[in-house]
């Protein structure tokens, strides 16, 4: 018998089953490119990344094959206008960024130097001449960039730099070292940030030139499926063609920084929501004592905070992309969420970890990779306390740091 519209099982509203990775449906609030754009980086991530990450990862390789592919989806300089660069908005870059870390943090830390570090200040400080001769390439793949500013004796403190620039006539002659330099091995250039008389320059130095080494280091435990480098400056030569003419002083490298953090506060979101999904499976199939897993209200409590920690990340990014499109977002704001959303995804892989008993500390299983990633990610493009100083500043006007 049909209920009648006095009913009051007739008048309870209908709900769609909710996705247990987007809570408050922040897909709804995504344009139909910035669907099409994360669609398109999820397929890659599913069918390229994820068959041959755990292997890469395990054999401390990055898999420079799926550079090609990156660059053929348009996610090199993606967010960056002309010289082949494909020109989309902010909240599109920070969703090719969630999916990529997804399958790994290697992967989009290659993304993020490519673009942010890299092309971001060849494009905003660079010549015309330098723009054309590096922007293009760089977009397909066939130039790969890393960006030397953190030294060994302390990266929270760029201004205090000891690698130096003296100009010699028309050239100039560059000492020093860096360290942690994402795909430093691998570039072909690298844009390195020295003082100088003038104050901190930038510079593009392209792989070859004398003087100029970049030594792959070893024995990582984190980032494995990255290429992490030390450079090194011992009287390296370079023109004074090759100096970014629109960069003088820390705004130029702190600019860049900014839009990498930017990026990395998306990023982690995937990490997070990979050990959730994964982690939501693994409890609904293990049973213990006569049910699942996912029956004890001890594991419905800590999943119920991972989505939590997550929702609030997604929130946070989404409201920063729009503030970045709309040409309002401030550094402090990019430093809130990366602090907030750092320390948010490594407490869910850590859990995730935790929770998958002793399998968690199996490669089968993605929370400990993922883990052992964001021990990194926590750490660069500045550090938690760094950007909780960022905030205290911004809150009483007092430079504590």
């Amino acid at each position: 018998m049909a209920a009648s519209p006095a009913d009051p099982q007739s008048r309870k509203p209908k709900f769609a089953a909710l996705d247990p990775l987007d809570l408050y449906d922040v897909r709804a609030q995504l344009s139909d490119e910035e669907r099409m754009v994360q669609d398109a980086v999820g397929r890659l991530v599913d069918e390229r990344v994820l068959p041959v990450i755990r292997e890469h990862f395990e054999n401390h390789t990055f898999p420079r094959e799926l550079v090609p592919e990156l660059a053929a989806l348009g996610l090199l300089g993606s967010s960056l206008e002309g010289y082949g660069c494909a020109g989309m908005n902010g909240v599109s870059y920070g969703l090719i960024c969630q999916e990529l870390e997804r399958g790994d943090s290697g992967i989009r830390s290659f993304v993020s130097v490519q673009s942010s570090l890299c092309m971001y200040p060849i494009h905003a400080f660079g010549s015309e001449e330098q723009k054309q001769r590096y922007l293009p390439r760089m977009a397909k793949g066939e130039l790969i960039g890393c960006f030397g500013l953190t030294e060994p004796h302390g990266g929270s403190d760029p201004a205090n730099m000891k690698t130096h620039a003296k100009r010699r006539g028309k050239d100039w002659v560059i000492n020093g070292a860096k360290m942690w330099i994402t795909n430093g091995a691998i570039a072909d250039l690298c844009v390195c940030w020295a003082m100088t008389d003038e104050g901190i320059r930038g510079f593009i130095i392209d792989k070859g030139t004398p003087g100029f080494s970049a030594p792959e280091i070893k024995h990582k435990f984190s980032l494995r499926a990255s290429v992490t480098s030390a450079l090194f400056f011992d009287n390296v030569v370079v023109p004074d063609s090759q100096v970014l003419p629109g960069a003088l002083g820390l705004k130029g490298p702190l600019s860049c920084l900014t839009q990498a953090r930017y990026g990395i506060t998306w990023g982690v979101i995937g990490a997070a929501q990979a050990c959730l999904a994964q982690l939501i499976e693994y409890t609904k199939d293990r049973h213990l004592f006569g049910r699942s897993l996912a029956a004890n209200q001890a594991i419905q409590i800590r999943l119920a905070e991972m989505s939590r920690k997550i929702t609030l990340a997604q929130l946070l990014s989404l409201q920063l992309g729009r503030l970045k499109d709309a040409g309002r977002m401030v550094p402090s704001q990019v430093a809130l969420a990366k602090w907030n959303n750092c320390r948010a995804a490594i407490e869910v892989a850590r859990d995730a970890r935790d929770m998958l008993g002793g399998a968690g500390i199996s490669a089968e299983y993605v929370p400990i990779r993922h883990a052992l990633n964001l021990e990194s990610v926590i750490t660069y493009e500045g550090t938690e306390t760094v950007h909780q100083l960022t905030i205290g500043r911004e809150l009483t006007g007092i430079n504590a740091f």
